[in-house]
């Protein structure tokens, strides 16, 4: 998915209330007729949306100011003005908003949610509300409330089945490019992934999952070396994760518990979901090959052999990620 866009900050400001009206009744048969001035309208709302056709943040990259409407004047007759229009920014489910303080204001997790980010201005109330036995002819009214202002950062975290885990260059790529039409980046040098991708991977009887590609860790990431957090947090959104140890690691289950350890040291909780171990580019290895390799991880910690260049054991992955995830 090129042109991944995970972060954006946008100043944004609703509506100011409009003004409640100090009108007086005067018709030609009612002389004293009074007070009827109508309320001022709400201004308009800034609204999170989540829709499920955006994958990434790229359609706000470029969006620096957004403004809603302020509401509408109180009218005679009693009259409310009407509302400011809302603004809605639609985002893809796994954002979240944070407020110039760092601090969440919403997630997004469902198509057509709503989170108000900032509310319009009350609209003032007319000089009808301030008629009294002392004072039957109030000649005033309420001016209508500021909206509120700022800026608002927007973070997308991925939502997919599977994510992708593993140091740069352990086939992570070539194996998303081989399952689904996802076309990332493909190098023999280190951080070719610099952005996220997602693929849809096809399974059996026309049933699929969504696999992401997330850019490789290296150790120290969770002090924020390398590509560091950014990318580390969308690991927290993957329902399963796929760890990737190339056939060429010098030594398999020392890499693995590297990853491992990395995803410990940012956050503890990733160790408690579901993964699978698997040696990527098996396309190297004879089969006394595979069987040394497989002799190096515990009897509860077998990895799956696959090649993302030929195929080979492909199908079997497919097979175990679809029972992990639906067993």
């Amino acid at each position: 998915m090129s042109n991944f866009v995970d972060y954006v900050k946008i100043h944004c400001k609703s509506g100011h209330g409009g003004a409640g009206s100090a009108h007086l009744r005067r018709e030609k048969y009612i002389p004293k007729g009074g007070p009827d001035g109508g309320d001022g309208g709400r201004g308009g709302h800034v609204i999170m949306r989540g829709n499920a056709h955006e994958w990434t943040l790229l359609p706000l990259r470029y969006t620096r100011h957004i403004k809603a409407e302020r509401g509408h004047n109180g009218q005679k007759n009693q009259l409310t003005g009407a509302y400011g229009e809302d603004v809605y920014i639609d985002v893809p489910m796994g954002t979240i908003a944070r407020n110039e303080e760092g601090e969440i204001v919403g997630e997004i997790l469902e198509d057509g949610q709503e989170i108000i980010l900032m509310e319009g201005g009350k609209g003032g109330k007319g000089n009808e509300h301030f008629k009294s036995s002392t004072n039957q002819t109030p000649r005033f009214a309420q001016p209508g409330m500021d909206g509120q202002e700022g800026f608002v950062t927007f973070e997308l975290k991925l939502l997919a089945d599977v994510g992708l885990v593993g140091f740069p260059n352990a086939g992570k790529s070539t194996l998303l490019s081989s399952v689904s039409a996802a076309r990332p980046k493909i190098a023999d040098y280190a951080f070719t992934t610099l952005k996220p991708n997602l693929g849809i991977v096809e399974w059996r009887n026309y049933k699929s999952f969504v696999m992401a590609d997330i850019p490789g860790i290296i150790e120290g990431a969770a002090e924020g070396k390398g590509l560091g957090h950014r990318f580390l947090r969308h690991i927290e959104r993957n329902s399963i994760l796929l760890f990737l140890i190339p056939a060429d690691s010098e030594d398999h289950f020392q890499e693995f518990k590297i990853l491992e350890n990395e995803l410990k040291e940012y956050n503890p909780e990733l160790l408690d979901k579901d993964f699978l171990l698997s040696v990527s580019k098996a396309d190297l290895l004879d089969d006394e090959l595979k069987r040394e390799i497989a002799a190096e991880f515990p009897e509860n910690r077998q990895p799956l052999f696959f090649s993302g260049v030929t195929g080979e054991g492909l199908q079997e992955l497919k097979d175990a990620i679809w029972k992990k995830l639906h067993g």
